[in-house]
């Protein structure tokens, strides 16, 4: 049975990527099955799991998430509209797909409301997932620019 901390902490972490990802979207990443772990140091909420596998990490630092392979499947999976997309050259998808940084030249498209620093899903031309990472750049500068890192991959589909 859960409990009054667990529904408290369900409910925070449902809030969060609402604000993070869009309206809803807190609720179709964590349904009321996952499970969360605290930090033994302090106490508060660290990593999220459903079925053993790991959805996302609550970054310290900020406050925010950092969706794992897993945490961007379920997302692609049920939300059409996620404000987080960067479409990348399918040229390129190979690299992105091992770990590599995007770059501003190969983006094909993005989100104009991707702000420096948040959290994006890197897709090939038929949306398909390729990677996560955290953004170098506003939408409408990934399209724009010619340069530059657009996108630091922090995990590829084809890393182990």
């Amino acid at each position: 049975m859960a409990t009054s901390n667990d529904r408290d902490s369900l409910q925070r972490i449902r809030s969060i990527a609402d604000y993070q990802f869009g309206k809803g979207v807190g609720r179709i990443l964590f349904p009321n099955n996952v499970r969360i772990v605290y930090s033994k140091r302090t106490g508060r909420i660290r990593h999220i799991f459903l079925e053993d596998k790991l959805l996302a990490t609550l970054r310290p630092k900020d406050g925010f998430f950092s969706l794992t392979i897993e945490g961007a499947k379920r997302l692609l999976k049920k939300i059409e509209l996620l404000r987080c997309k960067v479409e990348v050259n399918d040229e390129v998808a190979g690299f992105i797909a091992e770990g590599r940084n995007l770059f501003a030249k190969h983006v094909v498209d993005a989100d104009n409301d991707i702000r420096p620093n948040e959290e994006v899903i890197i897709l090939d031309s038929k949306s398909r997932l390729l990677a996560v990472g955290k953004a170098a750049l506003t939408g409408r500068e990934m399209k724009r620019f010619h340069t530059g890192v657009a996108v630091r991959t922090r995990k590829g589909i084809k890393e182990t």
